[in-house]
């Protein structure tokens, strides 16, 4: 499936919030002390009707402490002169809602774009600054390249964004992607298999055939030979299909704003049968209330 740069923001950041923290100390932005970093979930489907869009909206710290603010995330592809003022309009819109600070990190993959986004953006007229606006920017220039493999491996996370940040440029991503991979085979399975899965969600449509087929290729020494544990990977990996396919009628359906109470999710994500699965899926794109989605089940 071939992902939009702004569905990458959104599965990233929405599902885990936590590989955020790496972002801002790229930026050099500090957190607050224990901070924790949650998800508006609502906040987004929202927007959308006000034309304030925002790929996904994060609670940083609490909402009603000083140390606390909110950052609203937008994926940017190119220059738009007219962003800077839809910008501001959301962030004024979350800042009178919630009654805390708001911050804008735009995320762009091309070094113009990320320099021009970094603003600072003064709103009004020619004789007179009504706002100033400046997001924080994470791209190319602010990513750094990494191409050691030992410091990729004591910080993997801001090595994959440093494949990511850097993907147009051909030659600095394949020596980041070398780098990247030496390091995720010195560390544990599980957290060299989120580096890939998050590396495949962050690339899009830079997603290479090299990288595809490490991706699609069985975890085993012997393939084809029928064993136990190539039967348990491929076994454990139409699971994941399913349960991929489970978590993303929710995420249609979170996005529409169609609530469903607790039982109806537990129902969605055990449900085992691909075909029931897509059909779902179809119809979570147009339904207006959940019952809807079960008509033929009910």
């Amino acid at each position: 499936m071939t992902i939009s740069p702004d569905d990458a923001v959104y599965y990233i950041f929405q599902d885990r919030p936590e590989t955020l923290a790496p972002v801002f100390r790229l930026l050099g932005v500090p957190l607050p002390e224990k901070a924790s970093l949650g998800v508006l979930p609502a906040e987004t489907a929202k927007m959308k009707m006000l034309d304030r869009r925002a790929d996904c909206v994060l609670v940083v710290g609490p909402t009603d402490g000083s140390d606390g603010f909110l950052l609203a995330i937008a994926m940017q592809e190119w220059r738009n002169e007219d962003k800077p003022a839809r910008w501001a309009g959301y962030l004024s819109h979350l800042m009178a809602r919630y009654g805390c600070p708001a911050l804008l990190l735009v995320v762009c993959q091309d070094k113009e774009v990320e320099e021009w986004a970094a603003g600072p953006f003064q709103l009004g007229p020619e004789s007179w600054t009504a706002l100033s606006l400046r997001p924080l920017v994470l791209g190319p220039g602010s990513a750094p390249l990494i191409t050691d493999s030992d410091r990729a491996a004591q910080d993997p996370l801001p090595a994959v964004f440093s494949v990511v940040a850097h993907c147009r440029e051909e030659e600095d991503a394949a020596a980041a992607l070398k780098a990247l991979g030496k390091a995720l085979a010195t560390v544990d399975s599980d957290s060299a298999a989120f580096c890939w899965e998050l590396l495949e969600i962050g690339l899009g449509d830079f997603l290479t055939e090299d990288i595809r087929r490490h991706l699609m290729s069985p975890r085993t020494y012997f393939p084809g030979r029928g064993t136990l544990i190539e039967e348990t990977y491929l076994e454990g990996k139409a699971e994941g299909r399913v349960r991929g396919s489970a978590q993303m009628v929710l995420r249609v359906l979170d996005n529409r704003g169609i609530l469903m109470p607790p039982a109806t999710r537990e129902r969605i994500m055990d449900c085992a049968q691909m075909l029931t699965l897509e059909r779902w899926m179809d119809r979570a794109l147009t339904v207006s209330t959940i019952d809807e989605l079960f008509v033929e089940e009910s």
